[in-house]
């Protein structure tokens, strides 16, 4: 009975463990232009890449077409034709990357449903708004990954009306499967299998 408890433990924390890499990205400032048609940002600056401090580049999105509601009220963007792309630039870039060139595109990818646009707070002249959707593309080592990101953008509302807001900050966050732990999982599953194999023989 105890073995079966470890087991079972085992196959919970093993795939928990595979997707353990998380990168998280902040970025704040730069400018978007809005409409029925979609949204567009830009020169966001970004201000942090998993942990590293002083970094520099930009982080840059796009929309598709609103789907429902209103943009001055709220409502939810097409992922189709979405762009989400972050770059660096400089020395940390480089080295990070282990490329040359400038800027390095450490993220490219975009959204994969349905874009969440809501007021989040709102005075007499100004309204924030909060952008938030999940993401798929490819980062600079070639894998895949996915993650969310939600982005704070505010204005008078009288740039609104005319389509114009502000970035005023965005985190994101990408989930990536480390090479060492799916590893570990395939082994701790062979291992798995294995005692279960022993045990219904001895049965």
């Amino acid at each position: 009975m105890r073995r079966v408890v470890v087991l079972a433990l085992l196959a919970l924390a093993l795939p928990m463990a595979a997707w353990a890499g998380e990168i998280d990205i902040t970025n704040q400032f730069g400018s978007i232009s809005i409409s029925n048609a979609g949204i567009s940002s830009v020169g966001s600056q970004l201000t942090g890449w998993d942990k590293i401090k002083g970094v520099h580049g930009s982080v840059s999105f796009t929309t598709g077409a609103l789907t429902g509601g209103s943009y001055l009220t709220g409502g939810t963007f097409s992922s189709a034709g979405s762009t989400f792309v972050v770059l660096g630039v400089g020395k940390w870039a480089k080295t990070l990357t282990g490329q040359t060139k400038n800027p390095v595109t450490l993220f490219s990818g975009s959204f994969t449903g349905p874009i969440n646009w809501t007021v989040f707070s709102q005075t007499k002249n100004s309204t924030t708004y909060q952008l938030s959707g999940a993401i798929q593309g490819m980062l600079y080592t070639g894998r895949i990954v996915s993650g969310t990101t939600t982005q704070y953008l505010t204005a008078t509302n009288g740039q609104w009306a005319a389509g114009k807001g502000h970035i005023s900050m965005g985190t994101t966050g990408l989930s990536a499967p480390e090479p060492e732990t799916l590893g570990l999982l395939g082994t701790g599953l062979v291992g798995i299998a294995g005692l279960f194999r022993r045990k219904l023989i001895g049965a």
